[in-house]
């Protein structure tokens, strides 16, 4: 399992746009994402960390990879992506 924090996943669309583009390189992957804490979680797919971060980057997002652990709050980083700009 890999989770990822993507600050810049800011919507639907968003998770929409990343879910394909891992699926895009790893149809097996199972994958979650929450808006609000904007992290992305991968299970039972066949990608490493690094493949899926660059289908992730790819997708235009900034992924990073975290702890399954909840992070503490932070500030939130300005808006961008694919339509909240």
């Amino acid at each position: 399992m890999f989770n990822f924090e993507v600050r810049d996943m800011t919507c639907a669309r968003c998770i929409s746009s990343i879910t394909k583009a891992i699926g895009v390189i790893d149809p097996q992957a199972l994958v979650s994402a929450d808006v609000a804490t904007h992290r992305v979680r991968i299970e039972r797919g066949e990608s490493g960390s690094a493949e899926l971060m660059d289908a992730i980057r790819g997708a235009g997002y900034t992924p990073e990879q975290v702890a399954d652990q909840a992070l503490p709050p932070q500030a939130v980083a300005p808006r961008s992506g694919c339509c909240c700009r």
